[in-house]
């Protein structure tokens, strides 16, 4: 009995992961993209800037992650007039529009993950019990 014929006797359905929703995560969830996103949604910055804001991310990483971010089009690369000539990274609408995936996203690791280490101490929510 063919893998099909057996799904259809079982009364299983067949499921198949959406290619839209699979190349979504694997850019977006390479190892350290979607910090850098996180970050350029607060705006515009230099290259050290971001390197400042996600700790432990090395330049050479850092600039082949914005170098494919700005391939697939979620980053822009701008060369701000000197002296001294600067250059600036922002998002573009399609990397901005990730705004609200990233928010739930950050909302969920708050619920569910633990805390790093390093992060401050979140104040817990008080229970019905704690509260006589």
């Amino acid at each position: 009995m063919t893998e099909n014929r057996a799904r259809k006797a079982t009364g299983h359905q067949s499921v198949a992961c959406c290619p839209y929703y699979h190349r979504a995560v694997e850019l977006i969830g390479k190892r350290w993209t979607g910090a850098i996103v996180g970050v350029l949604l607060h705006g515009p910055m230099r290259f050290s800037e971001i390197a400042h804001a996600v700790p432990e991310l090395s330049d050479r990483l850092l600039s082949e992650r914005m170098k494919e971010l700005e391939a697939h089009g979620v980053v822009e690369r701008t060369v701000l007039p000197g002296p001294p000539v600067r250059v600036e990274y922002g998002l573009t609408e399609m990397g901005r529009e990730l705004e609200p995936a990233l928010s739930e996203l950050k909302s969920w690791a708050r619920r569910w993950l633990d805390a790093p280490d390093d992060a401050p101490a979140r104040p817990r929510a008080r229970t019905p019990a704690a509260t006589r």
